[in-house]
């Protein structure tokens, strides 16, 4: 064969269609969606897929154009997210969370040519169609009758020819995911089929994914961190069940309702199910492996997890939208046997199969273990580049290095550790301060539940520390009890200063239905 040949196969494997005509092939009987008292199977899933497809082609869509979506979790999130890229499209999924002028702005920045909206949407819209500039076609999520001027998705499908797949793979872009970062400017990630299908490749055997698994969405699926999941599920042949949002009894049913095995979630949604009164009411045994990330899981919360869960492996991910997002992960079975370092259960794990990560100076050299720097990282799950963005682009690849924008360091057995987000480092009397390790501090005391510390202005020391907490129980433990007890965990530098309680816990947010 030659290299001409050779390439051109290798590149055609890397497209996200694939995929579906996989599941098609081999599950084809299987169920692949459950949701509000539809399911299909994978033959009908990608029928559907190739159907839809064909109406967003009616509608206008041509190769490259972008697709977004503003919506809650369904079983149409999920067609929808294969359904473009088979149109030839690029897909953008909508942060729910957003006030109308910021949705209006990743609509216009992306060009976005179609919008599709649930019931919770519709009525944003009037609020939304001065400013579009671009957007032609809004197509209707939900199961009544279309409002009028919307298309309706289900017509989209009925009575359309299967076509083909369009063909779009390797660098090619399939999605377009907008993150705030640190500056507070939104910027659009793009992503290629090889991003997207490299991710899956990487993030399976960490998930432990398999033709018998079952994925419940409860994280929002316009986040990098559940399309994870999503996509190493399909690259499977796997199942996927749904709640609109995340919320702690809502899980708790859909888990003992569906029969997952797997989910992906952050530290808050654990810590609000594990801490809910009724937790025990439920059957949740079928749930085997949860993978957790954007933040540290506290030791408590991972404790009393364990405890109310049982039969679950914990995993905590590493990663970052620019990476499509999986970087690490460690494995439980490295926190197993009586010689683990201390430690060792804060760590973000080792390196993906076909991720490169290093730790590099101001100056992309690479630091010796145990010294701490910027975790970066390179390989084919790394973005080409921001939207329209050269400067921004050429600055966080620098070097051909993914900068991350977290210290952290690795120690000699290739585990990796975050420090903190360099930007949001704490400078208090010229000393440097790592919020997230003063939260992991202040979490150890049995009254927490959870903790934010963040740098506050100070006229002597130009930040101090602040933490704001909140408790098992209103007045559980006194301010200067708690900073005393950091006292004996940190350097006296470290500790807060000062302390806000709080009695809200912090709940995920969800749009209400109108």
């Amino acid at each position: 064969m030659s290299n001409s040949a050779h390439s051109a196969q290798r590149e055609m494997q890397m497209r996200l269609t694939l995929m579906v005509e996989r599941g098609a092939q081999t599950n084809a009987r299987g169920v692949v969606t459950e949701f509000s008292g539809r399911s299909h199977t994978w033959a009908q899933f990608a029928e559907r897929v190739a159907r839809l497809a064909g109406g967003l082609q009616d509608l206008g869509a041509k190769a490259g154009d972008r697709v977004a979506i503003l919506a809650l979790n369904s079983d149409r999130y999920l067609e929808f997210l294969f359904a473009v890229p088979w149109a030839g499209a690029v897909f953008v999924p909508i942060n729910t969370r957003l006030a109308p002028p910021e949705i209006a702005y990743w609509l216009n920045d992306s060009g976005a040519e179609v919008l599709f909206v649930d019931d919770t949407f519709v009525p944003m819209l009037g609020a939304l169609q001065g400013p579009l500039e671009t957007v032609g076609s809004v197509v209707y999520l939900g199961d009544g009758a279309a409002p009028e001027g919307l298309q309706h998705y289900e017509g989209l499908i009925e009575g359309r020819a299967v076509i083909d797949d369009a063909g779009r793979t390797g660098d090619d872009l399939a999605g377009l995911y907008y993150t705030g970062g640190t500056t507070g400017v939104s910027k659009g990630v793009m992503m290629t089929h090889t991003n997207m299908v490299m991710n899956a490749l990487n993030f399976t055997p960490v998930g432990q994914f398999d033709y018998w698994s079952k994925f419940l969405h409860a994280a929002p699926m316009f986040h990098m961190a559940d399309g994870a999941g999503a996509f190493a599920m399909a690259i499977v042949g796997g199942g996927h069940c749904f709640i609109p949002g995340f919320e702690p009894v809502a899980s708790l049913a859909a888990i003992e309702e569906f029969r997952p095995t797997h989910s992906v979630l952050v530290p808050t949604m654990v810590n609000m199910m594990i801490n809910h009164p009724d937790v025990n009411k439920y059957d949740i045994t079928s749930l085997r492996r949860v993978i957790y990330g954007a933040a540290p899981m506290p030791t408590p919360v991972i404790v009393r997890a364990l405890e109310v869960m049982p039969g679950i492996s914990f995993v905590h991910g590493y990663g970052q939208t620019e990476a499509a997002p999986f970087i690490s992960a460690l494995d439980p079975r490295h926190l197993e046997g009586p010689d683990i370092p201390e430690g060792r259960r804060n760590s973000i794990g080792h390196a993906g199969g076909a991720v490169e990560v290093r730790v590099l100076d101001e100056r992309d050299v690479e630091v010796p273990a145990n010294t701490v720097g910027e975790i970066c990282t390179r390989g084919p799950h790394v973005m080409p580049c921001y939207w329209k963005q050269p400067e921004l682009s050429a600055e966080t690849l620098r070097n051909g290095w993914l900068h991350t924008g977290d210290s952290g360091y690795m120690d000699e057995d290739g585990f990796l550790y975050i420090v903190d987000r360099i930007k949001d480092m704490i400078i208090s009397g010229g000393e440097n301060v790592y919020s997230a390790e003063v939260e992991s501090a202040v979490h150890k005391h049995d009254a927490v539940v959870e903790c934010a510390v963040i740098g506050i202005p100070n006229d002597k020391w130009g930040e101090q520390v602040h933490a704001i907490v909140r408790l098992t129980e209103p007045g559980a433990v006194e301010a200067g009890d708690l900073i005393a007890f950091c006292h004996d965990l940190i350097a006296n530098y470290k500790c807060p200063r000062s302390i806000d309680f709080t009695e809200t816990p912090y709940h995920y947010p969800v749009p209400a239905k109108s």
